[in-house]
């Protein structure tokens, strides 16, 4: 497929609101597309050049693709940054000066959407001295190949700004609209791609053969999308919907999926990103394991000794770095809780939890790998015990699991069931993504940072809409990194996968998540959750908890947990 054409349809969908119509453009691109083909333009659709999990990276800042349009135009960097200033995107300013060309290439050759994304791998893979020069003269090859439409999407691929709105559930539905006219293949798409957690593997393999989706596998080191729980405010809402059921307490750490095959190990985030190095300790005590492969999820928690007690999660998060790993290794021992296993030399996910748990008690614990506490329960009255033996332990509350369930991968069901210690109470909380921010005035004008504009995500439209302005919560400190994070991901114009009525000071790109409280939820004419006869969920009284740094945007709450806690609170069914 020539990436002109692939361009054009960019450029259709940019006009399009309406989720139907993105479908059938995309069911169109897939459908001229080859197998090879599918995985790139998937790829490049969703703004990435590999799934998280591997780690590839652009590496090329904004002034780079600005010195790259300016050399592939004949202008000055001077000219291409005023006009930066003025338009406010990249694309925009690299399709003007592509407009007004003021010297040619000698040469020039149609590009396919193939050849597009191999160039960015080439860009992305360059290091070493003189790889920056390298990788503005690749991307000045590119520009000088394109059209102006072109231009503006090639270099807003690589500002990582596509703009597109493209959500992954509306690229699953295109897939199947691409061979049957209809969802009725999102299902067995929507499962392999929570097996990998890799969009374009699935395009590329469903292009070859629908059969071979049915036949999707777990394969190791190919991290599979996380398990979610779904809410219910009291312990008889859990005992009626699930009746017995382990318990397990809900301790406040971060999540860590590991793979093992023989002496090789990996460790991903919640995010689902590769962070093994960064635990050389957890590492160690999985290669002893006797097990030869392993798929398991723990959640890990840095213990005082000093004090007999865990560390908060902030203090936690000191184990998550890049450097002085040994020195907060020694000074943050961890331990790492298992609570669910996927994989021991076969798919589990489809057995019952109970066979699972079953399976995990035979591998742990060993050293620093805990497995999870849990009590089972039949009635409400040992439920309601337990919950609030936790709360007297200074945890957030427990975690209900069902007995029968297999394991639920990317999504949300009632496998499992929180209560926390929010729940009958004035007081929750919730993740949202930062979509903006605003100015300080008085008091905070010296910070720059006067709170937040934050959005909860709908996953079946593929957009974040908004749902509070965060005004509160913040130390200095805080408002002072605040400040320095989002300057550094500032946009002119709003996210193109965003909804929203009410505007902050800047707007900035959805990558950072916080935990905010609240002591209610509304319904408002200024906020887009849920927006249904021009009024949508607010969150009452909101403050800043904390940075929840372990999180994907798109793992935020979702506008139908939004919708249920809302019930919740008045009491509906």
């Amino acid at each position: 497929m020539l990436f002109s054409e692939l361009a054009s349809a960019f450029a259709e969908i940019e006009k399009r609101s309406g989720r139907l119509e993105m479908t059938g453009l995309l069911a169109g691109i897939y459908k001229k597309a080859g197998a090879k083909e599918a995985r790139k333009i998937t790829y490049i659709m969703q703004g990435i050049l590999a799934p998280p999990y591997e780690g590839v990276d652009l590496g090329m800042g904004e002034r780079f693709a600005m010195q790259a349009v300016a050399g592939s135009a004949g202008y000055s960097m001077e000219e291409v940054e005023k006009e930066a200033k003025k338009l406010g995107d990249l694309g925009l300013v690299a399709e003007a000066f592509l407009s007004r060309k003021r010297q040619h290439a000698l040469s020039t050759r149609e590009m396919d959407a193939g050849y597009v994304y191999d160039v960015m791998l080439r860009i992305a893979k360059a290091s070493g001295k003189g790889s920056q020069d390298l990788k503005i003269k690749l991307l000045s090859e590119l520009l000088n190949n394109a059209t102006p439409l072109e231009g503006k999407f090639i270099v807003r691929y690589v500002a990582g700004q596509l703009r597109l709105g493209i959500g992954d559930p509306t690229m699953l539905d295109a897939l199947s609209f691409s061979r049957s006219g209809d969802k009725s293949l999102r299902a067995e798409l929507e499962r392999a791609y929570n097996l990998c957690d890799d969009l374009g593997l699935v395009a590329e393999t469903f292009a070859e053969s629908p059969e071979k989706i049915r036949e999707f596998k777990i394969e190791l080191f190919k991290p599979i999308r996380p398990a979610l729980a779904e809410r219910l405010p009291t312990p008889e809402d859990i005992i009626g919907k699930i009746g017995e059921c382990a318990v397990e307490f809900k301790f406040d750490g971060f999540r860590m999926q590991i793979h093992k095959k023989g002496s090789e190990v990996e460790i991903y985030s919640r995010k689902l990103e590769k962070i093994t190095f960064m635990y050389p300790d957890v590492v160690e005590a999985v290669r002893k394991l006797k097990q030869g492969e392993l798929i398991f999820e723990g959640e890990a928690l840095a213990f005082n000794e000093g004090k007999n007690r865990f560390y908060s999660f902030q203090e936690t998060m000191h184990r998550r770095r890049k450097y002085g790993i040994k020195k907060s290794a020694a000074e943050y021992p961890l331990y790492v809780y298992a609570f669910d296993l996927m994989y021991n030399g076969g798919d589990c996910t489809r057995l019952p939890y109970a066979e699972r748990r079953r399976e995990m008690e035979k591998i742990f614990p060993s050293g620093i790998l805990k497995i999870s506490e849990r009590r089972m329960v039949k009635d409400t009255r040992e439920l309601e015990a337990i919950f609030k033996e936790s709360l007297e332990r200074g945890l957030e509350g427990i975690m209900a699991k069902d007995l029968k369930a297999p394991y639920v991968a990317g999504a949300r069901k009632f496998a499992w069931i929180k209560l926390k210690k929010s729940y009958g109470s004035a007081v929750d909380t919730i993740d949202a993504t930062v979509v903006g921010y605003y100015l300080g005035k008085g008091a905070r004008a010296e910070f720059e940072f006067g709170g937040l504009l934050a959005a909860v995500y709908n996953p079946e439209r593929g957009k974040f809409e908004t749902i509070a302005k965060i005004g509160s919560g913040y130390s200095e400190e805080e408002m002072k990194n605040l400040q320095e994070m989002l300057s550094e991901i500032t946009t002119k114009e709003p996210p193109a996968d965003l909804d929203y009525k009410i505007k902050p000071d800047f707007w900035v790109l959805p990558k950072y998540v916080v935990e905010a409280a609240f002591d209610d939820i509304t319904l408002s004419p200024t906020h887009t959750c849920g927006m249904k006869n021009d009024k949508g969920y607010a969150l009452r009284f909101p403050r800043m908890m904390k940075l929840r740094s372990d999180k994907d945007p798109k793992e935020s709450t979702t506008t139908q947990e939004v919708m249920e806690m809302y019930e919740m609170m008045r009491g509906e069914k």
